[in-house]
């Protein structure tokens, strides 16, 4: 099924209609550096302005954590003015009277009379626009204080995450995820419940790219999104300590350090916690078959309970202002205990109001999870000359994860007449999976003259998972535990990725454009060891284009155009053949034989920045094709759920951002993405298909009563879409925080408050040629957290917006 041709004709008719009219007038380009000037380090979010002779506001930005700034100007005669809380001001003259003025490396000192007088009212933006990706500075968002990193990502616009902990982008899973720019131990084996292990107190801001450059590895389709973890960069010793008391029972402390003295620079984090869940919902199964008829319906109870530790210790080492060396070593630990409760009722037919219960049973599974990461990193970046721009960057990584799963599990079937369960069936399931992954890339950027740069770099990852899966049962009259065959395999991973990128940026007057080009050679063999030896060999090679553009009508009105073609291949798990056996009677499997998901995906958006608010509207388009989806087939009464490749799909979606401080003391952020998607596909002769729109939309109110109480109020809701074979139903929450700061700003006490009224809760239907399926989960019920949160020589940082004079961004808008 293809896309109907209108809504693509659409889109390329506005991308035409706005490039063919761009004018293209010269000015002068301001640019320059801050640091501070006893520890040479860079200084973001400073205030840059710039005025005429009269003393009225030309144009100003706010400096990025690099402390670089570029602005543009006619020609003509300037007051250039810095300003940063603390720092003494500074004043310049500036005569535009040639394309490009480079006021080199300026150094700030502190202003010792504004250090006990100064008070902070402005805040940074939750969200800032950049060339490629959207900033979402989390640390202002009330409802991340005392939660994990999954719990962070679901509160993200256009982001969600499922009940397995999935996280989707704009209605896509096909994510890839990144801790600082890389992949991180943090993550682990499995992404999605290891994200639950980080602390959101460690997370700095996260950064959502929807169309990576090829500067960016070529995997996720959907997009990227990059976690940044907390480092201070501030001289001397300083650090926060916080600790989290919560309902479920949630108990933790987390603490950071962080000491620089001259060309030296010691960091470290350690946190601890403790944390239940409590979830459940249920399935309601009806089969029909050509010769019968019968339901199931299964209530599901879930409790989960673990603690989880996580250090990261490192050492920069600065050789002398253009070269630095950073190391660093994490290690991760986290034990879970698990235990479900699968309840079935069985009945012998599908009408509600006369069908009989024939049997009645339950499954039970007390699971035990260990997992253990150690992740070293080293890093070298070196600067050329007194031009930043100008760098070369080299990272190694070295990362293994072990993970062990040992589950208990029984059936008992209930016998009515004495009321009560007795026991059946006596299993065990035992994973042991260790993962090894080497990490090497180089980077290297060249100015070409004053408004070009040329970059380029390789990357090579070499992987390596073996997967241990063995389910054994009791056999009464026998000392030993018999062995399922048909669950137990010994699987073998090895993926080897090599890659090389080249990236072209021209900027001329208000057009910037950035065109680059990415090969990526994958080269993946699985081996099921038992348990018949089968050996699947897959390797290809593969170019990825992308191109970025800009036009700047003002310092504050932008718009953006992108294209970049990306894939997904097949995960680990996908691969897999193993069956998960936690439920006997829904089994989920993997398929050997998956292909690589391919995406071209288009954007166009135009930034509107006001002196009070942002607008971002953004339209896009992505086709991919080899689409992968799991399909439920049943056989026997059980229900396997295995990937395949469908044929196409086809999406095209409009994404709005909005955020407006309406006053000193409130500020709202909204986010609705609207969408239309085609599917389509063949497996085994059935057609499955989906034509669905849909949309997603949070907002999120932040008051400030005075300057140390603050309130916040976020709500959520996604409408309900069409799948291959169903229906996600519509889902909506409510979260609630307060904070008020104590101890002259040192410290903030907050109460958290997530999903008020307890409705995050997944409804889905499922239909085949022969079975319907209703079901509902909550993976965890409404939580409330109590959160304690101190800094050790550092106030609050509460942003780096001036209002007094500008409410833009920086270069990168």
């Amino acid at each position: 099924m293809q896309l109907k041709k209108k809504y693509l004709l659409r889109v390329l008719i506005i991308i035409l209609v706005v490039f063919t009219g761009f004018n293209l007038n010269a000015q002068t380009k301001i640019t320059g550096k801050l640091i501070d000037a006893n520890t040479k380090a860079p200084l973001g979010y400073a205030n840059i302005s710039i005025f005429d002779q009269n003393e009225e506001l030309i144009t100003g930005t706010v400096t990025p954590e690099s402390g670089e700034f570029s602005l543009q100007i006619q020609s003509g005669e300037y007051n250039l003015r810095i300003q940063f809380i603390s720092y003494q001001t500074i004043y310049r003259k500036i005569v535009a009277n040639q394309p490009t003025i480079n006021l080199g490396t300026i150094e700030l000192s502190e202003d010792v009379n504004q250090l006990s007088e100064v008070e902070v009212v402005a805040k940074r933006p939750q969200m800032e626009m950049k060339l490629d990706k959207r900033v979402f500075n989390v640390g202002e968002d009330l409802s991340n204080i005392g939660s994990n990193a999954e719990s962070l990502l679901d509160n993200l616009p256009s982001v969600t995450v499922d009940i397995e902990g999935n996280v989707s982008l704009r209605g896509s899973g096909n994510v890839r995820i990144l801790i600082d720019g890389r992949p991180s131990g943090l993550v682990g084996i499995s992404g999605a419940s290891a994200l639950r292990q980080i602390q959101a107190d460690q997370i700095e801001r996260v950064e959502v790219i929807t169309n990576p450059s090829a500067r960016y590895e070529a995997e996720g389709n959907a997009g990227i999104i990059n976690i940044i973890m907390k480092k201070e960069k501030k001289g001397g010793l300083n650090g926060s300590f916080s600790a989290n008391l919560g309902y479920p029972l949630i108990s933790g402390v987390n603490g950071n350090l962080n000491y620089r003295r001259g060309n030296i620079n010691l960091f470290g984090s350690y946190g601890i916690q403790y944390r239940e869940n409590f979830g459940g919902g249920y399935i309601d199964q009806e089969f029909t078959p050509e010769d019968t008829t019968y339901s199931t319906y299964v209530d599901r109870d879930r409790q989960r309970s673990g603690i989880s530790q996580n250090s990261r210790f490192g050492l920069d080492y600065s050789f002398n202002k253009n070269t630095t060396l950073t190391g660093s070593f994490l290690y991760r630990i986290s034990d879970e205990n698990n235990l479900s409760y699968n309840y079935y009722d069985d009945y012998d037919g599908i009408d509600r109001s006369s069908r009989e219960l024939l049997r009645r049973s339950v499954r039970i599974q007390d699971e035990l999870e260990d997992e253990e990461v150690l992740e070293y990193d080293l890093n070298f970046t070196k600067s050329f000359g007194n031009d930043s721009e100008h760098k070369l960057t080299a990272d190694f990584q070295y990362r293994n994860n072990s993970e062990t799963e040992d589950s208990d599990l029984r059936n008992e079937r209930y016998i009515i007449d004495r009321d009560e369960y007795v026991d059946s069936i006596q299993q065990r399931s035992i994973i042991n999976e260790f993962a090894e992954n080497i990490l090497m890339q180089a980077n290297y950027v060249k100015p070409l003259g004053e408004n070009k740069s040329f970059e380029a770099g390789w990357r090579s990852t070499l992987r390596t998972i073996t997967n241990q899966y063995e389910v054994t049962q009791e056999v009464e009259g026998q000392e030993q535990d018999s062995v399922l065959s048909d669950f137990t395999n010994d699987f073998v991973y090895n993926e080897n990725i090599h890659a090389i990128y080249a990236i072209y940026n021209s900027e001329y007057d208000k057009f910037t454009y950035q065109i680059g080009l990415r090969t990526e050679l994958t080269d993946i063999t699985t081996q099921l060891k038992s348990p018949v030896d089968t050996v699947n060999r897959r390797d290809y090679i593969n170019l990825f284009p992308s191109v970025f553009m800009t036009y700047e009508f003002t310092k504050l009105h932008t718009l953006q155009a992108s294209y970049s073609r990306r894939f997904d291949r097949p995960r680990f798990r996908s691969l897999n053949p193993f069956s998960n056996f936690n439920d006997d009677r829904n089994i989920r499997i993997g398929n050997p034989n998956l292909n690589p998901e391919f995406t071209d995906s288009y954007e166009v958006g135009l930034v509107n920045n006001f002196s009070d608010a942002t607008l971002y509207s953004g339209l896009y388009y992505r086709r991919t094709t080899g689409v992968t989806e799991r399909i439920n087939t049943v056989i026997d009464g059980i229900t396997y759920s295995q990937p395949q490749n469908l044929a196409e799909r086809n999406s095209i979606g409009i994404e709005n951002n909005y955020s407006h401080d309406l006053n000193d003391w409130w500020r709202l952020n909204g986010n609705l993405n609207v969408f239309y998607s085609e599917t389509y596909g063949v497996v085994n002769e059935q057609v499955f298909e989906a034509e669905t729109f849909t949309m997603s939309g949070r907002a999120t109110s932040q008051m400030s009563f005075s300057n140390d109480f603050n309130f916040q109020l976020s709500a959520f809701y996604r409408a309900p879409q069409q799948t291959t074979q169903g229906t996600r139903k519509a889902f909506y929450m409510v979260d609630l925080g307060f904070s008020k700061e104590l101890l002259n700003e040192k410290a903030t006490l907050a109460l958290n408050v997530r999903d008020l009224f307890n409705t995050r809760k997944w409804r889905t239907t499922t239909v085949g040629e022969d079975f319907f399926y209703d079901s509902e989960f909550q993976w965890r019920t409404r939580t409330i957290t109590l959160s304690f949160d101190y800094r050790l020589n550092s106030n609050k940082r509460k942003g780096g917006r001036d209002r007094g004079d500008y409410d833009g961004g920086g270069e990168d808008y």
